[in-house]
């Protein structure tokens, strides 16, 4: 059993009711799905959602490294700590993914003694939502080659569909294939292939989504594909849009859980980091915030990735102003930075904690362009010197940030009261002054152009001639004054993965473009990005099991 597990299952968790009854919350629009887990009605949501009260506070991280630097255990760990020193806190952060949990990253509950709970049922199928939402996006998939085969009145060009079918796991095999094979029956034979759920734009438009009805607007306003006049076809067209959000209308509503210590926590939505926004649900996020005081939510891999999104689509579309901002660092990943191999991570090397110090700044300069103030969360490890952990601490104070160490992941929120006091005296401040990185006017490649030069240090984006006429496509057809959502690797601010630190003067190469119309955001692909991941050599999947007791081995 697994350290994360064995804590999991050694919880005095409460009943769901004792926990939404911290909030006030009424036991009419408790929807409760077994004793430890419930969804909270939509009507209730949006009513409370209308008068936010609370201070967001967002957690990102410095460039990660494939082991991770603990971004979902500082979040817990530091939801559990504003409440053990009399704040009145809720966490939000996403649901995960099948795939990572079977494939190599594994689950996204915390970890240690800084988690949600129950672990192994939100580390699974949960409530269902991510097979609503896969479910949602096939149904338009089918309804799709359906229009075509009686008839496309619609004069889809069979060779220009551009919706995916979607399934909830890791399966290389599946991302190009061939469908309607076995004669005339069975429809026109085309390429096609498979995304994983959390890379649908269903999945995206389910986390931006402020209701029912602004989700039935958003899915209508999908782009399945086009004619061979050019012409885009939509999800309405399909007649689509109803049923999708049939399937949808009670995945919508945000699911409520706890924390080790007894803590109220929204889990909602998921989203690819990449290929979308890689944030929690709006709906539970803003009716986190009118439940609490604080709201302590995250944004997927590093701040050039997850927090630039956050700030640029989540805040800008959902009408957010963070108050404050976490910046999670470890001493290894500094170390990685710096240089330092693999298996020398765990021993001190302050010289090599200094060489990977560019990596730390440039995140601080970046998430002040955003005008909120921000906190280094150092998440301690065991082998961690005070040496190194001193020269963190001066690195980050050199770029005018503070820091807190912290110690979650072992002590829970006793271990993360530092980073608590001081983030919340932050954002009581009054000092954010949040602004987007670009304006809703400036021309679509600009906007990928400022946010190249001004996060990555890069000199120039550059694209081939039909990438450029299809970003001028996109401007001229009205969609300019959509943000944009960079996918790129999350380990370098560059697009090479092996480009460490802070590399600058690079050049980013603009691969492919993609509207996501119902999302409202276009995907700009920088570099080598999957939408539908595979498994490594030795997934995580071996080792899951049902042991001789009847409980579940090896998850984590």
């Amino acid at each position: 059993m697994t350290i994360d597990l064995e804590i999991a299952r050694a919880a005095n968790l409460k009943p769901i009711t004792e926990i939404s009854g911290k909030l006030g919350i009424p036991d009419d629009a408790v929807l409760q799905h077994g004793p430890h887990i419930a969804k909270v009605s939509l009507d209730y949501c949006e009513k409370v959602a209308a008068t936010p009260k609370g201070k967001l506070i967002l957690v990102t991280a410095i460039t990660p490294t494939p082991s991770g630097e603990g971004k979902t255990t500082t979040t817990v760990g530091l939801g559990d700590a504003l409440n053990r020193i009399g704040k009145k806190a809720m966490i939000c952060i996403r649901e995960p993914s099948l795939g990572p949990v079977f494939g190599m990253k594994g689950g996204a509950a915390g970890g240690g003694h800084a988690q949600v709970v129950p672990m192994e049922q939100i580390n699974l199928h949960f409530t269902g939502d991510f097979h609503a939402i896969g479910a949602a996006n096939n149904l338009l998939a089918a309804m799709i080659d359906n229009h075509v085969y009686w008839g496309n009145e619609l004069g889809l060009d069979t060779r220009r569909i551009t919706w995916k079918r979607v399934v909830d796991m890791n399966d290389r095999a599946l991302r190009q294939i061939v469908n309607s094979l076995g004669g005339r029956v069975n429809g026109f034979p085309r390429e096609d292939g498979f995304d994983i759920v959390v890379a649908s734009e269903v999945m995206a438009i389910f986390c931006l989504a402020t209701g029912m009805k602004d989700l039935e607007e958003r899915l209508g306003n999908i782009i399945v594909g086009y004619t061979r006049k050019n012409k885009p076809v939509t999800a309405r067209e399909i007649q689509a849009q109803g049923s999708m959000a049939v399937l949808l209308m009670d995945a919508l509503a945000p699911n409520l859980v706890q924390t080790l210590e007894n803590n109220p926590a929204f889990i909602h939505g998921g989203p690819f980091a990449n290929i979308a926004h890689g944030c929690n649900s709006v709906i539970a996020t803003k009716t986190a915030l009118g439940l609490s005081d604080y709201v302590v939510t995250e944004a997927g891999f590093g701040a050039d990735l997850g927090a630039e999104k956050f700030f640029d689509i989540k805040c800008r579309k959902a009408d957010l102003s963070p108050a404050a901002v976490v910046l999670v660092a470890t001493a290894q990943a500094l170390k990685w930075h710096g240089g330092a191999e693999k298996g020398d991570l765990k021993s001190e090397s302050v010289e090599a904690i200094k060489k990977g110090a560019p990596n730390i700044a440039r995140h601080i300069q970046n998430l002040n362009k955003f005008g909120v103030p921000v906190v280094v969360a150092v998440n301690r490890f065991p082998t961690d010197t005070d040496a190194e952990l001193e020269a963190i601490a001066e690195i980050a104070k050199e770029n005018g940030a503070d820091v807190a160490i912290c110690s979650h992941w072992a002590d829970g929120g006793a271990g993360a009261e530092e980073l608590a006091e001081k983030i919340s005296a932050l954002a009581d401040s009054g000092t954010a002054k949040f602004k987007t990185l670009y304006g809703d006017d400036m021309p679509l490649w600009d906007k990928v152009k400022t946010i190249a030069t001004e996060l990555y240090q890069a000199d120039d984006i550059i694209a081939d001639k039909p990438v450029r006429a299809q970003i001028k496509r996109l401007q001229d057809n009205g969609f300019g004054n959509l943000p944009v959502c960079m996918a790129k690797t999350q380990y370098s601010f560059s697009t090479d993965p092996t480009l460490r630190a802070a590399p600058k003067g690079h050049v980013v190469p603009i691969r492919e473009v993609r509207l996501s119309a119902g999302a409202g955001f276009v995907v700009v692909i920088a570099g080598d990005i999957m939408t539908m991941p595979g498994l490594p050599r030795e997934p995580a999947s071996f080792h899951i099991k049902i042991g001789d007791d009847g409980l579940i081995a090896g998850l984590s």
